[in-house]
């Protein structure tokens, strides 16, 4: 018989993947930055490492929220991107006030997370 999570508990997974998603964020970015610093990286490729970054995130806390929840965890990895991305898109905005790249951003890790759960 198939073991069942509660519906309690999913929110609160959905929240610690989330997490998880923004820690991978932070210190990947800290990297980049040193990388930045060290050797002197051009606009674009700090531009091409922040995308990718924010991929492997949501695809990593799609992959844990698959683990956690281990039924439709192409549709909870999907939700873990798109709520990784509307936080994300929303940062941004109060930071920069720029959008011209969100909706780029908000597809990219919305398909990072579906990958991620179905990678699971």
């Amino acid at each position: 018989m198939e073991q069942t999570m509660s519906k309690n508990a999913k929110p609160l997974l959905m929240m610690k993947a989330l997490v998880l998603a923004y820690a991978v964020t932070g210190i990947l970015l800290l990297v980049l930055a040193f990388l930045l610093y060290k050797l002197g990286l051009g606009e674009s490729q700090v531009n091409l490492g922040i995308m990718v970054i924010y991929i492997l995130s949501s695809l990593l806390g799609g992959f844990y929220m698959g683990k956690k929840v281990k039924i439709r965890r192409f549709l909870w990895g999907m939700g873990l991107g798109v709520g990784y991305a509307c936080l994300l898109t929303a940062v941004t905005f109060l930071m920069r006030g720029d959008m011209k790249e969100m909706a780029l951003l908000f597809f990219l890790c919305t398909i990072g997370g579906a990958l991620g759960g179905m990678l699971s």
